[in-house]
C-alpha cells in the first residue's frame, strides 16, 4: 500500500485540483471571449494545466504522497482538460467535431478497459505510445486554443497538423490498449 502522507491536501493533489479548476476558466474564455488576448490567456492557463499533468505524478512519487484519490483524479483531470478544450474549439471552427469524437471515444474505451482489467486485479499501465499521444494532444490543443498568428507563425496551421498527428497516435495507442487487454484476459 502506498503512503498517504499529507492526506488529500498534499501538493500533488492540489496541482490536480488546479487542473480541474482550470477547465471551466478555459471553457468560459473560449465560449465568451474567443478573440486574440482571451485565447492567449486560455492557452496560457491550459499550458499551466498541462505542465501540472506531469508534475503532480512526479511529486507524488518523489515525496511518497501517492494517494488513491490522486490516482483517480489525475487521469480524470487530464482527460477533462483536453476533452473540454477540444469540445469548446468545435464551434469556433478550430477543430473538426469528428476528430474530437474519435479522441473522446478512445479515452472512453481505454478508461473502460482499464477499469474492467483493474476489477480483475490486472493493471494496464500507460506505455510510451499513450504518453506520446498525450503530449502531442496537449501541444496541439494548446496551439488550437492560441489560434492566432504570433511572430509570423501560422499557429492554427501548426496546431492543425499536430492534431492530425495526435489523431493517428490516439488511434494507434487505443488499438494497442485493446490488444494488450485481449492478451491479459
Amino acid at each position: 500500500m502506498t503512503a498517504q502522507t499529507g492526506g488529500f491536501w498534499n501538493l500533488s493533489n492540489n496541482l490536480t485540483l488546479f487542473r480541474i479548476g482550470a477547465i471551466p476558466v478555459v471553457a468560459l474564455l473560449l465560449l465568451f471571449f474567443p478573440e486574440r488576448w482571451p485565447s492567449f490567456v486560455a492557452a496560457f492557463i491550459f499550458l499551466l494545466g498541462a505542465v501540472t499533468d506531469g508534475l503532480d505524478g512526479y511529486l507524488a512519487r518523489r515525496r511518497n504522497t501517492v494517494s488513491n484519490v490522486g490516482k483517480l483524479l489525475d487521469p480524470l483531470a487530464d482527460k477533462l482538460l483536453v476533452c473540454t478544450a477540444l469540445i469548446m474549439l468545435i464551434p469556433l471552427g478550430r477543430v473538426s467535431a469528428w476528430i474530437v469524437a474519435v479522441i473522446i471515444g478512445r479515452e472512453m474505451v481505454v478508461t473502460t478497459l482499464r477499469g474492467v482489467a483493474g476489477s480483475e486485479g490486472v493493471i494496464i499501465a500507460a506505455n510510451w505510445s499513450g504518453k506520446l499521444k498525450a503530449f502531442v494532444q496537449l501541444a496541439a490543443t494548446n496551439l488550437l486554443i492560441l489560434h492566432y498568428p504570433y511572430f509570423a507563425l501560422d499557429i492554427h496551421l501548426i496546431g492543425t497538423i499536430l492534431i492530425w498527428i495526435a489523431l493517428a497516435l490516439t488511434i494507434w495507442s487505443g488499438v494497442d490498449h485493446i490488444i494488450r487487454y485481449r492478451r491479459i484476459t
